[in-house]
């Protein structure tokens, strides 16, 4: 894993792309980190299914109109199209792996949020 390779991505997270690939169009892998007291912005992915894999850190995610404490080994299941964001209610980054299926595309993510 090339750390190096971390970019911040417009909703409010850094995100490291372990694996996204023509090769792979069945599923993506990504590290993403929320930084302390920072909410992502409401969004959805349209046509993809997405998993948290909670590694570390501990905050609140909301999927549609449902709010969840969440922390280290739990699995966030959002259906495409559902809206969703995570808030970092804890003292350390939150750390997560997203794995979408089919992968993630860049044009099938919608901002919920008047900027």
């Amino acid at each position: 894993m090339d750390e190096s390779q971390e970019y911040y991505f417009e909703e409010g997270c850094f995100i490291l792309e372990l694996s996204n690939s023509d090769y792979d169009p069945e599923l993506s892998i990504a590290r993403a980190r929320v930084p302390v007291g920072v909410t992502t912005k409401r969004h959805r992915l349209n046509g993809i299914t997405e998993r948290y894999v909670m590694q570390s850190g501990r905050g609140e995610v909301e999927v549609g109109d449902v709010r969840s404490e969440i922390s280290a080994g739990d699995v966030v299941i959002i259906p495409p199209g559902e809206s969703q964001r995570i808030r970092n209610t804890g003292d350390s980054d939150i750390v997560f792996l997203a794995l979408c299926t089919p992968r993630f595309r860049f044009e099938a993510y919608e901002n919920l949020e008047l900027d």
